[in-house]
Formats: structure tokens, sequence, C-alpha cells
């Protein structure tokens, strides 16, 4: 693992960076599980709302399933080096019964709309309960960032 010139960041710079991560990345790793098939992850695009992270999948989808059946999600932004980790429940939201806020915002942002679409599509909502965030070796003492749902100082 290469580590230098890496620099200790404090916790409230490591949340300020996670944020602004949450806001402008496109992509995130969808980790679900099914009680008896077991593990199951996916890229989706993903719109942070200031709170929860927000994504779509076909209804029918497996991690649309999955998330039915055991909602204790993970999530993970797609940078190995600099890793942002959220753990949380997942809420589904049919397409034609999500909010219009969380609804356009993702519409907004990607330029699609799956309330548009033919088949049936599923938001889900995720809100955090735990966030780490590191860069390399030196950051791992401290990488929790979010604990019970707060921010970290």
């Amino acid at each position: 693992m290469e580590t230098t010139g890496i620099v200790r960041r404090r916790t409230a710079e490591r949340v300020r960076d996670a944020l602004g991560r949450l806001v402008t990345e496109r992509d995130v790793w969808v980790s679900t599980a099914h009680p008896d098939h077991g593990p199951h992850q996916v890229p989706l695009w993903f719109l942070w709302d200031g709170r929860a992270v927000w994504m779509c999948t076909s209804a029918s989808s497996v991690t649309a399933r999955n998330v039915g059946k055991e909602p204790r999600v993970r999530l993970a932004l797609p940078d190995t080096f600099d890793v942002v980790l959220l753990q949380g429940e997942a809420e589904c939201f049919p397409d034609q019964e999500v909010t219009g806020d969380a609804a356009d915002a993702f519409a907004d942002k990607f330029g699609w709309d799956p309330r548009e679409e033919e088949g049936a599509f599923l938001y889900i909502r995720v809100t955090p309960r735990t966030v780490r965030a590191w860069r390399g070796e030196p950051e791992l003492r401290g990488r929790v960032i979010m604990r019970d749902g707060m921010w970290l100082e």
C-alpha cells in the first residue's frame, strides 16, 4: 500500500472531504444480502440530499429483492485510495410513490427519470448510521467519522 506523502487528516477534515465527495460523485457500490442467497454487490448512480443517499433500480432487481428481505446495506464510493464507506438501513419507495423532491433531484442530476420508464423502478433511500473514511494506512486510526447517525468532530 502506497503511503508516501499522506498527511493524516483530522476528523473534521475527513467529514468535510467525505461530504464533498457525496455531493459530487456519481456512482456508489451497493452491498446487500439475502438471508438464503448471500451477498450481492452492484454499482448504482446515487444522489446525496444532505442527509441520505438516494438510488434507483429496477423493482425486480436482485438489489430490490434483497433490501426487501434485509434492509441493512453498505455503500462504498469507488476510489480505493480515498475510501468512504457508509452503513445504514434501506427504505424503499416505488417509482410512483417517491417524494417529488427526491425524484426530481435524481432526474436533474442524471438526465434520466425512472418514473417515465416502461418498467417499475424502486427508489432506495439509505440514511447512514456509520461512515468511515480514510486515505491509506496512516488514516486507519480514527476512520469512523459518523457514529449512530451523528457526524463526529
